[in-house]
């Protein structure tokens, strides 16, 4: 760049300096999208952590096309940069402005108005795993600075509510005192990494996921140009034991085989690589062929993710998830590139090289469990649509220091587990549990009943799904005498955050139409014959627009219909619901009678 000719009383000195000030202003301002006129056209590149995202978002600029708010808000100022001004509105107790709401997502903090005029704040854990003392540290902080209670997510993961303004910093920073952390929990980021919660305790597991999933995770934490993703991403490891992780649902999924001899391969414990889940737009992630030794899995999938970051959709937030960038192109060229980040070929196998995986336990996740241990079990806790009081959480943390091995493991199927329990102490761990009002048995109604946060505290949300899920269990338990097991799902928006495509029976929220005028009710779209794992499939719509208030009726007559008509004691709802469309299935159950 060649500057004016500057005024004569500016010394040569002067001159040199205001030269390369300059100049390397305006290489900043066009690293970040900022400069204008000649400066846009220079052939300066961005540096830094964030320059694959710059460069991304240029492509994007050039072509033509417009950046989504979400990219421009990055472009401005990244989050990581702005901590001063959340801090600042902190001690002046103000909301954020819609851009610093997304920012702020990067820190964990997600303010939910209108649905609450407050903060959320979402943690993150590897493979789900906290110590006694932190969960009753957590209690401590959300009897002081949020609601008095906290929630199991379907990721495994805790968050708090009903934080105001003023309490954002102090949380946050409360809770990186306790050595766990919020950062990249929300927003463009990749999300909690999921792992087996019986992993190293579990008598059929192939593998112990919690290496791969820490790894993974402070490999996130400590690089920054994994920030900042075209859309959110999500990763999880599948030991192959008991309790089910969903890592179909993710972004990439690492199952556990077992390769057998004779295919020219090292025989013995692999990763199989699934890639593009997001059951959420109806796809679970898809299978590659692909097997990776798990000491290579983070190196895996930090490729993947580079890959997704230069290519993913910035236009569109609709079409912005890796599924996508795999269907533009098919999977073999999206490979391909893949392995241009590695700098290796991928090692495939065909699927007779691997040996049959052991079976889910749908059960595994509540009541006494034998570890591989001897004399050890885990205790699986039933909770009330993932809540907890912070009294409960302090009192978990004592039976877990007291009589378990002094951790508390998190599933994604919204409860927790206390493992290391000797087999004389699990009497007393049963009767500590039941006093502080929860339960270490569920009906299988109970047992899979998952409900996402609702309206009460999501503004997506359409019903107020929580609610809806409880008067489903208190209507449908004692009516219907369900004797394998079921999962009920309510999502209350297109995130799918409780994964109701996947479910035996799942809701979906919707404004269902009443009357003449254009008065809406909260409602639901209820689909049936949803599964995972190697039932994998999404469930087809049996009810459109079904009113919140008859939903608890509906499903009722749902489950009479399967108790009246499968072909014996052995078939499963979900065999059921696959034998019938959704036209035969609604037939079936208008037929049944409610009581």
């Amino acid at each position: 760049m060649k500057l004016e000719t500057l005024p004569i009383d500016f010394t040569d000195e002067q001159k040199r300096y205001l030269e390369g000030f300059t100049t390397g202003l305006q290489i900043s301002r066009v690293g970040r999208g900022l400069g204008g006129g000649s400066a846009s056209k220079t052939s300066a590149e961005p540096i830094g952590p964030d320059a694959a995202h710059f460069k991304a978002q240029d492509k994007v600029l050039a072509s033509g096309k417009k950046l989504v708010d979400q990219e421009k808000f990055k472009r401005e100022e990244h989050p990581f940069d702005a901590y001063p001004r959340l801090k600042q509105q902190a001690l002046d107790n103000v909301p954020p402005s819609p851009a610093d709401n997304f920012r702020w997502r990067y820190y964990g903090l997600f303010y939910v108005a209108p649905a609450q005029d407050s903060y959320m704040c979402r943690l993150r854990m590897p493979n789900g795993i906290l110590t006694h003392w932190q969960l009753a540290g957590m209690a401590d902080l959300a009897e002081r600075l949020c609601g008095p209670f906290c929630h199991v997510t379907t990721r495994a993961n805790l968050q708090v509510r009903e934080i105001p303004p003023k309490h954002a910093v102090a949380l946050i920073e409360g809770i990186q005192d306790l050595g766990l952390c919020s950062r990249g929990s929300g927003a463009d980021n990749i999300r909690n990494v999921t792992g087996t919660p019986t992993a190293g305790i579990d008598p059929q597991e192939l593998i112990d996921t919690r290496e791969y999933a820490r790894e993974w995770h402070y490999h996130i934490l400590n690089d920054r140009s994994l920030t900042g993703l075209p859309r959110k991403f999500n990763v999880a490891f599948d030991g192959a034991g008991k309790i089910a992780v969903l890592e179909d649902t993710n972004d990439i999924a690492f199952a556990a085989v077992e390769v057998k001899d004779g295919f020219d391969v090292e025989p013995g414990v692999w990763f199989r690589l699934g890639i593009g889940g997001i059951t959420g737009h109806r796809d679970f992630a898809k299978e590659t062929g692909i097997i990776v030794k798990p000491a290579d899995a983070t190196k895996v999938a930090d490729a993947i993710v580079r890959v997704f970051i230069d290519l993913g959709d910035r236009t569109n937030r609709l079409k912005a998830r890796l599924k996508y960038v795999i269907d533009g192109m098919g999977m073999d060229k999206f490979l391909v590139l893949v392995e241009e980040k590695l700098g290796h070929a991928f090692t495939r196998v065909p699927a007779e090289a691997l040996a049959p995986r052991p079976a889910f336990d749908r059960m595994a996740h509540i009541g006494v469990h034998q570890q591989k241990q001897d004399g050890l079990n885990w205790i699986g806790i039933s909770l009330s649509l993932g809540k907890l009081t912070c009294e409960q959480m302090r009192g978990l943390a004592k039976i877990a220091r007291d009589l378990g091995d002094g951790d508390i493991r998190l599933t994604v199927w919204q409860n927790l587990l206390i493992p290391g329990v000797r087999n004389e102490n699990v009497g007393l761990a049963t009767a500590e549990i039941e006093k502080i009002g929860l339960a270490v048995t569920a009906s299988q109604i109970r047992a899979g009943l998952i409900a996402c946060t609702g309206n009460a505290g999501c503004k997506f949300a359409a019903s107020d799904t929580k609610r809806h899920a409880a008067e489903i269990g208190d209507w449908c338990e004692p009516r219907v005498d369900i004797d394998t097991p079921l999962n009920i799902h309510l999502t209350g928006c297109h995130h799918s955050c409780a994964q109701h495509y996947i479910s035996d029976i799942g809701l979906i929220a919707a404004k269902v139409p009443v009357g003449e005028e254009d008065d809406t009710v909260e409602g639901y779209h209820l689909f049936a014959g949803g599964g995972f794992g190697p039932n994998a499939d999404v469930g087809h719509e049996v009810y459109h627009d079904l009113k919140a208030e008859d939903a608890p009726k509906t499903v009722e007559k749902l489950l009479k219909a399967y108790l009246s008509h499968r072909t014996s004691p052995d078939e499963t709802f979900l065999t059921f619901a696959r034998r019938h469309d959704g036209e035969t299935l609604r037939k079936l159950a208008d037929a049944e009678a409610s009581t």
